[in-house]
């Protein structure tokens, strides 16, 4: 078998995704032919992989510190929550059904094999695959057909290094209740344990490695610092929304962006929070959305007509109906992009139980929801400020009406989305709209303002290697050499 490990975490949201992205450029970096691979991953933050269908985004990522193609197989079982009990499935890249949380936990099991086969297809030519978990392993509850943790790892024959997240308080307890817990079949798979996300002088918790040790037998890997270079990375999961929002900060144009209860690729707005220039706003439930910004960026949702719904609840839809009377600008994107129109069909009940709402009646256009997915990877081009564009589409649903003779996009040389008369609202299908440096310097220039310069790409890069490098001196040597040479 090739080289493997796997990260599980004690609980959700202690840094596995940037852990495995960190280990992933590491490896690459010393010249090490290395793989991500998640067996499950629950959010609608996805990704187009190069060789088609949806993957999470942060597989996505986690490609891409290791320097390789992104796959399907990467992320083979895909949930994207389209309620408070139910999600869409995607299986190796397609839409796969939907499936109420207990009805998935019986259709599991049938799942493990499609999920075994990518592991195998991931590990060929590689000479180390980093796996990453979901949730914890302790969750025994849900552990019968479990496909995300140890039932995984016992299967696939992968040794587990657990995380602890120090920050949240509680590790000690988190580690040995784990220990605790685990049937004996699934504590031998625990190789050893990595502390994540300690701030100030780190010999402080040496006895905390002491009293973990002498509770579980187990090695501490290292204890990881707060990784600052993290920030600069994608999020993964909209928990941290709340810690990306920069509307503490002055800047001279503030952009505000709704937060959905089923937002999607929420990471299409990193590239706006990295310019210096940008106050970048999160409006949480119950929030007004701010009088003074000059751009309201209506996100990408898995259920358009329940976010319409959400959008009207919490008084945003007054909102940005003012926000556009003073003269201010809107761009939807997806999801967003059809709020924008007059109505929201969905016949079938593709996205929920109610079949039709009325838009937000910005632009003059229609959407009707339909069966087939449109996933793919795009070049495209700003039809307004004449630039080149790259990004991916992940949508159900065609969008007409009289403002499309307006696009506000070409894609692979077809017209795409709808611009207003007056030119203030405009919505695209088209996700990774800014992270072109080109269109966000063209959009800052719209309000007076110099920016855009720096390469939003490099600066991901740097941020992988900055990760890469704390890696290296937080974890154990004598490990880390054995795993990655």
């Amino acid at each position: 078998m090739k080289r493997a490990i796997m990260l599980q975490g004690t609980g959700s949201d202690v840094g596995k995704t940037v852990l495995v992205a960190g280990l992933c450029r590491l490896a690459a970096n010393r010249g090490i032919s290395v793989r991500p691979f998640k067996p499950q991953n629950m959010s609608n933050n996805a990704a187009v992989a190069d060789d088609g269908g949806e993957i999470g985004r942060a597989q996505w990522l986690q490609a891409w510190a290791a320097k390789v193609p992104s796959s399907v197989h990467m992320n083979p079982v895909l949930l994207k929550p389209q309620s408070d009990t139910g999600s869409q499935i995607i299986l190796q890249g397609k839409v796969f059904g939907q499936a109420k949380g207990r009805d998935y936990q019986r259709l599991k099991p049938k799942l493990l094999d499609a999920v075994l086969e990518s592991f195998e297809t991931v590990s060929e030519g590689a000479d180390l695959v980093i796996v990453e978990g979901a949730g914890s392993p302790a969750e025994i509850n849900l552990r019968a057909g479990d496909i995300a943790n140890m039932g995984f790892a016992t299967r696939a024959g992968v040794p587990v290094v657990l995380v602890g997240d120090i920050d949240r308080g509680g590790v000690i307890a988190s580690l040995v209740g784990t220990h605790a817990i685990l049937p004996e079949v699934d504590r031998k798979m625990i190789a050893g344990y990595i502390i994540n996300k300690f701030r100030g002088d780190v010999s402080l918790f040496d006895d905390g490695i002491a009293s973990v040790g002498a509770f579980t037998g187990w090695p501490c890997f290292g204890v990881v610092p707060w990784l600052k270079s993290a920030a600069r990375l994608p999020a993964e999961d909209s928990v941290v929304l709340e810690r990306l929002a920069r509307s503490d900060q002055a800047g001279a144009l503030k952009v505000a962006v709704p937060v959905l209860s089923r937002i999607a690729n929420f990471d299409d707005f990193d590239p706006l929070g990295a310019e210096p220039d940008i106050d970048l706003v999160f409006v949480r439930p119950g929030e007004a959305m701010p009088s003074d910004c000059g751009l309201i960026v209506i996100p990408g949702s898995k259920s358009t007509i329940g976010d319409l719904e959400d959008l009207r609840r919490n008084g945003w839809d007054l909102d940005i109906a003012m926000h556009v009377r003073r003269g201010g600008r809107v761009i939807g994107i997806c999801g967003g992009y059809q709020m924008l129109g007059r109505v929201v069909r969905d016949p079938l009940g593709l996205e929920g139980g109610v079949r039709e709402a009325p838009g937000l009646g910005l632009l003059d256009v229609e959407t009707d929801m339909a069966p087939e997915k449109t996933v793919r990877n795009s070049r495209a081009r700003s039809v307004e400020h004449d630039v080149e564009l790259s990004g991916y589409e992940i949508h159900l649903g065609v969008t007409q009406g009289p403002d499309c003779a307006r696009p506000a996009v070409t894609i692979d040389g077809r017209p795409d989305g709808a611009v207003s008369a007056d030119g203030r609202v405009s919505g695209t299908y088209l996700h990774g709209l800014f992270a072109s440096d080109s269109y966000r310097a063209a959009l800052l220039k719209g309000f007076g303002i110099e920016g855009g310069q720096a390469s939003y790409r490099q600066g991901v890069e740097e941020a992988l290697d900055a990760v890469a490098a704390e890696l290296e001196a937080a974890l154990d040597k004598a490990w880390l050499d054995g795993l990655i040479g």
